[in-house]
């Protein structure tokens, strides 16, 4: 891509990005209740996981307590970007805790500036599962500094919460799919028909 004076294009908000693929690809590894499996269980898992996932430095020796880890900031994330969808449910103490932890997060591991003649970029110093957390984090504050970071959201539709990036014009989607978005519709039909039965 050319850059001009004034620096390169600035990549519409409905493009996914290397970064956001960081980001969704770490948030995404949850299980829920429609099939899909828990990716950090264990040591195992977690390893077998970033053997297929170059971005973040592919295969490296990790412990039971490094998908501990792994999990906890993982669902810091997703609260954050559930938060992001108006999930009422995240909003609150489970929001201020998330933030916390991913402040705490941030100090453990820190990032360096990267800078070549062809741009700057954030990467982990570190190397092993410290430059995993630190890859996330990285992709994390470059989305973010673009300036549309509550485009990435986590799916409203319970249990899914699937991490998503709203391409929506307007920026007001709330589900990773239609189908999620039928769900809910059609519970709260469900709880209206209940409740006027009920009155």
């Amino acid at each position: 891509m050319s850059t001009s004076a004034a620096g390169p294009p600035k990549p519409s908000p409905r493009t996914v990005t290397p970064t956001v693929e960081t980001v969704l690809a770490f948030v995404n590894t949850r299980a829920d209740g429609s099939g899909r499996r828990e990716l950090f269980g264990d040591g195992e898992s977690f390893a077998a996981w970033l053997t297929e996932h170059q971005e973040f430095g592919g295969e490296t020796v990790v412990t039971d307590a490094d998908a501990a880890v792994a999990r906890e900031l993982r669902d810091a994330l997703v609260t954050v970007l559930l938060a992001h969808s108006g999930d009422e449910e995240s909003l609150g103490a489970p929001l201020e805790q998330a933030e916390r932890h991913l402040r705490r997060v941030g100090s453990l591991y820190p990032l360096a500036t990267v800078v070549t003649a062809g741009g700057v970029e954030l990467a982990s110093p570190q190397a092993g599962v410290p430059r995993v957390f630190g890859t996330v984090l990285a992709a994390v504050t470059t989305f973010a500094q673009s300036g549309d970071w509550g485009r990435i959201k986590a799916c409203r539709n319970p249990p899914c919460h699937f991490g998503f990036l709203d391409r929506t014009r307007n920026g007001a989607g709330l589900y990773c799919s239609t189908g999620c978005g039928s769900q809910v519709s059609m519970r709260k039909h469900r709880r209206r028909q209940r409740d006027t039965a009920g009155a």
